[in-house]
């Protein structure tokens, strides 16, 4: 199963919210990268900002997830322990309620919230629920 793009939104939204609680900048997530054939890209702006790209069509979710971590610290320039630190964060965030494809849950990783089943059989953040 891939992951779709309101998912994607979703663990970009998450994502962003543990990047800025941690003081590292949060790159803009786009899908897909510009150039046919690339799985992910990086692209950084005059102004300093920085956009990762993701494919998201025909790749597992955790794939998707493992890029977009990846761009956040290509984002921010870091390597090592801080790197290493950051990563276990994002992963730690995202398997708590970031997103739900059907190899996520499988991994035991519960997405886009904790609340009523949607369309796709997927849990539904309602409005009252503080992310």
């Amino acid at each position: 199963m891939t992951m779709g793009s309101l998912d994607f939104s979703e663990a970009a939204r998450q994502m962003g919210h543990i990047v800025r609680a941690e003081g590292y900048r949060v790159p803009t997530f786009r899908s897909p990268p510009r150039r046919p054939g690339q799985t992910r890209s990086i692209r950084r702006w005059p102004d300093g900002s920085v956009t990762v790209a993701v494919a998201l069509r025909g790749r597992a979710p955790m794939a998707v997830l493992a890029d977009m971590i990846d761009g956040v610290l290509a984002a921010n320039d870091l390597a090592g322990r801080e790197a290493g630190a950051l990563r276990e964060r994002l992963w730690e965030g995202v398997s708590r309620g970031a997103l739900a494809g059907a190899d996520c849950a499988q991994s035991g990783l519960s997405l886009v919230g904790s609340g009523r089943p949607n369309r796709r059989g997927l849990a539904r953040r309602s409005h009252h629920e503080a992310a």
